[in-house]
């Protein structure tokens, strides 16, 4: 019975909440849903920037790892192309979170 009532209490206070917040929204001019988008496209674009660099990165390392265990006589030869490349995947990941930081100051305040 008490998850019932927290449960009720909880959608009743969502009802009361979203008039008020539709009065703020029609007072400052209305029409800029926009701004949920250009915070949602910085959010996701780093989201997905930093997954792809995840990945990248595993990937990169687990090639290396594996051709290092079958010739360890070449880790001098691999370690630097595997540093590199995972620079140059840090950096896109880097670059993304620079066009979320700039997309984030294209959002006008409440």
């Amino acid at each position: 019975m008490k998850r019932i009532g927290g449960t009720l209490v909880a959608v009743g206070v969502f009802l009361t909440a979203n008039p008020a917040l539709a009065e703020v929204a029609t007072e400052g001019g209305g029409g800029s849903w926009w701004r949920g988008l250009i915070a949602l496209a910085g959010g996701l674009g780093l989201g997905i920037a930093a997954f792809g660099a995840g990945m990248g990165q595993g990937r990169a390392t687990a090639a290396a790892m594996e051709s290092i265990g079958r010739n360890p006589n070449s880790a001098d030869r691999i370690f630097t192309p595997l540093i590199v490349g995972l620079a140059l995947m840090e950096a896109l990941a880097l670059y993304a979170f620079v066009i979320a930081i700039l997309l984030y100051g294209k959002v006008p305040p409440l």
